[in-house]
């Protein structure tokens, strides 16, 4: 098992190990200050449902929706509970037949063990696989379950190439044209196995560099 997935170091030691490495990555961390990927609370279902709420909806809306979604399950965002409310309780709360479809195929697909979302089970799991396990899912793609690697499994080196802010981000802090996805791929090589570090100083570096707003990926 690898160190990154062990959590024998933690996201500020990484970062301190990156700067040693390359001085425009330095640069960044100490403008960006501290790396902040805090602990998320609730359960991992309860993430991956709200994860799905969320796509594609303005902040407030996705709040609201969320809102009455958890008030309909009386908090208990399980797959059984989910499962339980109809079609009309899930057009009510204001979710569109896709995401009501997704939320149904996600509680399905956990119940049937083709998602594990169980600690122990996860820990065991590659990132790879838990990406190709969650993309099974209706309306979860490659995007979601890296997003899910970083922020509620804390693992430390995911690379999400297909993320424009992370293309931005690194194009402004090394001064060079924005990469596609395939030039990013390989330009995170040499920063394993700490590429998550690397992939949030470049949302942050589209904050400090191009006077975006603070996201609630770096908050």
């Amino acid at each position: 098992m690898s160190e990154a997935r062990t959590g024998r170091v933690s996201h500020a030691e990484a970062a301190g190990v990156l700067a040693t490495r390359d001085p425009v990555l330095a640069d960044l961390i100490a403008a960006g200050g501290p790396i902040r990927i805090g602990r998320r609370t609730g359960s991992h279902f309860a993430g991956l449902v709200e994860a799905i709420v969320y796509q594609q909806l303005a902040g407030a809306a996705a709040k609201a929706i969320h809102g009455r979604l958890v008030a309909a399950l009386q908090d208990d965002v399980e797959p059984e509970a989910l499962l339980a409310l109809s079609d009309e309780t899930l057009r009510t709360v204001g979710l569109s037949t896709n995401k009501a479809r997704s939320l149904r195929d996600l509680a399905s697909k956990v119940l049937d063990g083709t998602v594990v979302l169980a600690p122990r089970g996860l820990s065991r799991q590659p990132d790879e696989e838990v990406i190709a396990r969650l993309s099974t899912v209706r309306g979860i793609g490659p995007w979601t379950a890296q997003m899910f690697l970083i922020f509620r499994l804390r693992r430390l080196d995911v690379w999400p190439v297909g993320d424009f802010g992370v293309r931005q981000g690194y194009g402004l802090a090394w001064k060079v044209p924005m990469p596609t996805a395939r030039e990013l791929e390989p330009l995170g090589e040499p920063y394993r196995p700490y590429r998550t570090v690397v992939a949030w100083y470049c949302w942050r570096a589209v904050e400090l560099y191009a006077g975006a707003a603070d996201s609630a990926l770096t908050r």
